[in-house]
């Protein structure tokens, strides 16, 4: 099993060295060029993971392990690394950060890998940025905040019981209420912040995903909302022409049929 995965990953490099010198499109990309189609396949596997479809799932993690082996390329091309120095630098940050199993040193749970690690990088030579300095800034902001949360948790600074966090929950949410009062939209964006960042983090600490929960809400509310749409246009009226009253009772039909589809 070990040689046929080595084979194919060879196979990947002999492929991608040979597009890059045959290929004229593949013969001028660099890596600012790649860089958007980068991040567009990373959210195409976001959505394949959302969906649980696992023919998706491979395709697009082919996708990005080519963008993956194709920067590595061009790196090598400049004389800077190739794909072995990645592969190697990997395999070294791993094996450092696990003490717990290529060590001697004792972590029996979850929570203690986690602050091992977070304890491991800060000790690592070149991080001077602080324990939020490796949040990329160009995460999108749900998940930026949940990682900043998560890192920030992992140094002590979280709350000593989960149930505390509500309390948080709701002083952020009276505290948008009286922006919200005020009228001034400076202060009302940075106090829905508030409400957004503190919710990110009770989710955090009742192990949901808020970014998925989000998504999966998202995609609710989509479905619900076609079939509001579809009854709309068998009655040969749209939707703007309908009381909230009919609308809703379309909403309801369409929350009991996903109940009894479960």
């Amino acid at each position: 099993m070990l040689e046929r995965k080595k084979e194919a990953f060879g196979r990947l490099i002999e492929v991608l060295d040979e597009l890059r010198v045959k290929c004229p499109w593949d013969r001028e990309q660099t890596m600012q060029s790649l860089r958007n189609c980068t991040i567009e396949e990373t959210f195409e596997l976001t959505d394949a993971i959302a969906d649980m479809d696992y023919d998706g799932i491979k395709q697009e993690l082919g996708d990005l392990l080519l963008h993956v082996v194709f920067y590595s390329k061009i790196a090598d091309e400049e004389g800077r690394f190739d794909i072995s120095d990645v592969i190697d630098f990997l395999c070294d940050k791993l094996i450092y950060r696990h003490p717990h199993v290529f060590g001697d040193v004792d972590a029996d749970n979850p929570e203690q890998v986690t602050f091992n690690w977070a304890q491991l990088k800060l000790k690592e030579k070149k991080r001077k940025k602080g324990i939020l300095g490796g949040v990329p800034k160009s995460l999108p902001a749900m998940v930026k905040a949940y990682r900043i949360g998560e890192k920030a948790a992992s140094a002590g600074f979280d709350w000593e019981k989960r149930e505390d966090v509500w309390e948080k929950v709701r002083e952020e949410m009276d505290e948008t209420e009286k922006e919200i009062r005020s009228g001034d939209p400076a202060r009302m964006q940075d106090e829905f912040g508030d409400l957004f960042f503190s919710l990110v983090n009770a989710a955090r600490l009742y192990g949901v995903d808020p970014e998925m929960a989000l998504e999966r809400c998202n995609r609710k509310f989509i479905r619900r909302f076609n079939h509001v749409e579809e009854q709309a246009g068998l009655s040969g009226k749209p939707v703007n022409e309908y009381t909230i009253q009919q609308l809703e009772a379309w909403w309801r039909e369409a929350k009991i049929k996903e109940r009894d589809e479960k």
